[in-house]
């Protein structure tokens, strides 16, 4: 299902010069009107005249996380603050939170991207999507409501947390549609489970998952244990929040919404622009954005580009799952592990519960990893060579897909902390 069958579906060359056309205002805009990009071009010798189309990409500078901390909070606003009617920030756990803001013409595209993604998952006028994002400052919750109801379906606010109250409301209210993030489903998966609320109790039918990498493995677990389609959905507060790219049936990647979005994928270490189908940090200009317009914009977050034509029928281009963030990646003896190559080793396996903590150990300047592991009550009260013939044989599977030796601890269910937003997977235990 196409929601915009123009920009969902232009060719190659229709969407470069669509892009170009955007890129060359947005770039005059920025230089205009926002200081610290006029002091960027001019570091690099260069002005808006120099910029004629995607082709001049490279000339332009990164932007990074940092610069919008050095920035807040509305230093790279673009227009006045008289026509910024929202505001949206970061949590800020470290430094200033990184704040953004929005114009009518953002909030109005943004629902549209989001309708966008909705619809590609097969939500309509007859659903009632139960949105368990948080809503405030993060994105997640205002972004998904506002998409949902210009796709013409009934949302319903709940919002994070209070999970027995959401279940509750799920069989009450007939919730067709769950959209949060993918850690919490399978909390939610585990409640019910208590409750005595089977999948086939309620009305639910799709998942609309994002907020955290989650593996392909995951999804698959979320499927089978709320027998639902689940369904990645990609954002970040600094491009606008949920709503940049989206799955569709083929899960074959996500489609980019690149006509507000010029997706690039950079060596994180040379900065060099990679060629599509090679893995790298992935950059975007937001090149419709009127309130805080970002040039080449730094997400951390590790992917791989492909723009061949969907089966779907988009010709969007499509980033691969998010295997990790560029500061999730944890290094044990020289090599680079991601939290989601663990989820994926044990989900396969089918032996133990979905729920997982990395702890990283330095002794004598070295690395090491522990991974706790939920399993089954039952085995604990099972026969002690059972249990040690289960615990070598999750280790060997971990360490084969990981290419490095571990610790492993079997911990009872309940044992790890539950999350009703982003997953917290790694913990430095020894680290200053």
């Amino acid at each position: 299902m196409i929601w915009d069958e123009t920009n969902e579906r232009l060719s190659r060359d229709e969407m470069d010069d669509l892009q170009s056309k955007k890129l060359v205002e947005m770039v005059e805009r920025a230089y205009h009107n926002v200081d610290f990009y006029r002091k960027k071009m001019h570091a690099l010798g260069i002005t808006p005249e120099d910029i004629h189309g995607i082709e001049d990409l490279d000339k332009l500078p990164f932007t990074s996380k940092q610069d919008l901390r050095d920035n807040y909070p509305y230093g790279l606003f673009a227009v006045p603050q008289n026509e910024i009617v929202r505001l949206h920030a970061s949590s800020g756990t470290t430094g200033h939170p990184i704040v953004v803001g929005y114009t009518r013409k953002d909030l109005s595209n943004w629902a549209e991207l989001v309708a966008r993604c909705l619809y590609s998952y097969g939500i309509g006028k007859d659903d009632f999507v139960q949105v368990a994002y948080g809503y405030g400052l993060f994105t997640g919750g205002i972004g998904m409501h506002y998409g949902v109801e210009k796709v013409g379906a009934t949302v319903i606010p709940i919002s994070g947390g209070n999970t027995k109250k959401q279940i509750q409301i799920m069989k009450d209210f007939g919730s067709t549609v769950l959209a949060c993030t993918p850690s919490y489903a399978l909390h939610l998966a585990d409640t019910m489970k208590e409750m005595g609320v089977k999948p086939e109790d309620l009305k639910l039918r799709v998942g609309v998952f994002g907020a955290e990498p989650w593996s392909e493995a995951m999804r698959l677990e979320i499927e089978k244990r709320l027998n639902i389609k689940a369904m990645d959905i990609y954002g970040l507060s600094e491009m606008t929040g949920p709503g940049v790219s989206f799955d569709c049936d083929i899960h074959n990647g996500l489609h980019v919404n690149e006509d507000h979005f010029l997706p690039e994928v950079i060596d994180k270490d040379s900065l060099e622009t990679l060629d599509y189908g090679m893995e790298g940090e992935l950059v975007f200009t937001s090149i419709q954005k009127e309130g805080i317009p970002l040039i080449r914009y730094r997400t951390g977050d590790l992917t791989v580009l492909h723009d061949e034509v969907c089966e779907c029928g988009r010709s969007l281009v499509r980033m691969e799952k998010c295997i990790g963030r560029t500061d999730d990646m944890i290094i044990i003896r020289g090599v680079n592990i991601f939290p989601t190559q663990v989820e994926s080793a044990l989900l396969e396996m089918g032996l133990t519960e979905p729920h997982y903590l990395l702890f990283v150990d330095s002794v004598d300047n070295l690395n090491h990893l522990e991974v706790w592991v939920e399993v089954d009550e039952s085995l604990f009260s099972d026969q002690i060579k059972k249990l040690q013939t289960m615990t070598e044989l999750i280790k060997k599977n971990i360490e084969d897909s990981l290419g490095i030796s571990i610790k492993l601890k079997l911990v009872e269910p309940n044992t790890i902390e539950r999350s009703q937003g982003k997953a917290k997977r790694v913990i430095h235990r020894n680290k200053d």
